[in-house]
């Protein structure tokens, strides 16, 4: 697992067009299951705006991308009464490139997401998922998320459900 770095993106001269690619890569299960999360198809300009919305960081193996995370400070972090708490971080686009699932970068992310969390002051982290995915429901569960809200995202088809967890236990 050495040979994976995390760090912040554009630290290196990163493409938005490699990173918008190791999303749809990374979402394209859930994108077979029917389920429309923005990142299965979105364009290089979305990738580029939704990142400006906080710190994009990326796992990196052999100068390529193999995962990424979005982390968001509680004053971005919005769009439902949960997350418009003052107190709540948040992270999104969390992707994993398939032929690296099982390594632990996913978990790794996480946690940095969870320590930026920590460290900008906010007593909890949230995300969202479509409640359709059972499978990503489970896995933030076992983590220590719990389900704490809805929230209804366009363009998506579906209802998203808000995970959230308490990250001052950890301090």
């Amino acid at each position: 697992m050495s040979d994976v770095v995390i760090r912040r993106f554009g630290d290196e001269g990163d493409s938005i067009g490699d990173l918008t690619a190791l999303l749809h890569r990374a979402y394209a299960e859930l994108h077979e299951m029917g389920l429309h999360y923005v990142a299965t198809d979105q364009t290089d300009e979305t990738t580029a705006r939704r990142i400006g919305f906080g710190e994009c960081w990326v796992a990196v193996k052999a100068g390529r991308f193999v995962g990424t995370v979005n982390f968001r400070i509680p004053t971005l972090t919005r769009g439902c009464p949960y997350l418009d708490r003052p107190d709540v971080a948040s992270f999104g686009q969390l992707g994993v490139d398939p032929e690296h699932r099982g390594d632990r970068i996913g978990l790794r992310l996480i946690d940095l997401a969870e320590k930026r969390a920590r460290e900008t002051g906010a007593a909890i982290i949230a995300l969202d998922t479509a409640e359709p995915a059972k499978h990503l429901i489970a896995f933030y569960m076992r983590l220590g998320y719990e389900v704490v809200d809805k929230a209804d995202w366009k363009p998506t088809n579906y209802e998203s459900v808000v995970m959230a967890k308490n990250v001052e236990l950890d301090r």
